[in-house]
């Protein structure tokens, strides 16, 4: 399936770049909205840009590592707000009614059967009733691992199967703030106190328990993964690695996916080191408030639209990008070009080209 990843349409990225310039506003004024309206044109590979139909796609899953006391509450959690999700009561479940946003919750691990509301029915996926606790045993098998990355995959090609354009990120599943430092420590080499934040609200007690329970965990697992596959079996979750999966499916069928936080952006990174020209599929949302939140976007080379404080997870940020977008689209497509106003267009110095602004 990653061999069928192919670069971004250049001739479609050019003639929208070319069509910003005759929009009839300061050059490059709209930054990196601009910039992403571009992208999403070679993805796509027409300069006629629609994202009329979009989709969050949330994973969920629980993760036995809750078991070491890293987590203010316990696993019993992620079934409930899944349950509501489908039932389109949630946070980002409002968001999306108003973003003009599905929501597709998918049960790829939550520790017991769910049952499916009528708002918004749940995909089921489940591969096991959670994970292990890594701080005693692998999280899961690496053959678990390639099947939750599949399972992503695959759901993104049924969305793009049924008309979506857009896909945003989220993801349900009580310490799976533990997982995504562990992930991203170790294939960032980085120290887990770097990585590692207070989740959805830890004492300062606990975030050094948290701290230490990785640190152990990727001093142990380290020497023994070859790749990011082996990262996610040994420290991961399935949320983590089905949203890795909806990544590298947004570069085999060609779809842009939204990134929403830190989680969502761990998985991104995962997905660049299995298929580095996946990246090219990606945009950044806003910038988690956690620790690591910068960190990961810089390293996958993404700028968001938005750092509003925001570490609620869900796809939160990634829904609330969206109406953004719509307006970008809406200057890009509506507003009147220089040569229907009778107006000089605007010359391009290279220090706006270089820096994005006016």
């Amino acid at each position: 399936m990653l061999s069928r990843i192919s670069p971004l349409s250049a001739g479609a990225m050019e003639l929208a770049s070319l069509t910003w310039s005759h929009v009839a506003k300061p050059l490059y004024s709209l930054g990196i909205l601009e910039e992403d309206v571009i992208k999403i044109a070679g993805i796509s590979e027409t300069q006629h840009v629609d994202i009329g139909n979009r989709a969050l796609i949330i994973m969920c899953s629980d993760n036995g590592i809750v078991e070491e006391g890293v987590t203010q509450t316990g696993q019993e959690v992620t079934a409930v707000v899944t349950e509501n999700m489908t039932d389109g009561n949630s946070s980002v479940c409002l968001m999306a009614d108003r973003a003009g946003v599905d929501v597709f919750p998918v049960d790829i691990g939550v520790s017991r059967d769910l049952r499916s509301g009528a708002r918004n029915p749940l995909i089921r996926k489940k591969l096991a009733y959670g994970t292990k606790n890594f701080h005693k045993e692998p999280a899961m098998t690496r053959e678990t691992a390639v099947s939750a990355i599949a399972a992503g995959l695959s759901v993104a090609g049924e969305l793009k199967e049924k008309g979506y354009r857009l896909i945003a990120t989220g993801e349900m599943g009580i310490g799976n703030t533990t997982t995504s430092s562990a992930v991203a420590a170790m294939l960032l080499d980085r120290d887990p106190a770097e990585m590692t934040g207070r989740g959805a609200g830890l004492s300062d007690e606990g975030l050094m328990k948290k701290v230490s329970v990785i640190r152990e965990a990727v001093k142990r697992y380290g020497p023994e993964c070859s790749d990011a596959i082996d990262v996610i079996a040994h420290v991961g979750g399935l949320d983590l690695a089905g949203l890795t999966g909806v990544f590298l499916g947004g570069a085999v069928y060609r779809i842009p996916v939204l990134i929403d936080g830190f989680i969502s952006g761990t998985a991104a990174l995962a997905a660049a080191k299995l298929a580095p020209a996946a990246r090219d599929y990606m945009l950044a949302t806003h910038v988690s408030a956690e620790p690591a939140g910068r960190l990961l976007l810089d390293e996958l080379g993404l700028k968001p639209f938005v750092a509003a404080g925001m570490c609620l997870g869900e796809g939160t940020g990634a829904v609330a990008s969206i109406p953004l977008l719509d307006m970008a689209l809406e200057v890009y497509t509506k507003m009147s070009t220089f040569q229907d106003i009778q107006i000089e267009e605007y010359k391009p110095l290279a220090s706006q080209r270089n820096s994005g602004t006016q």
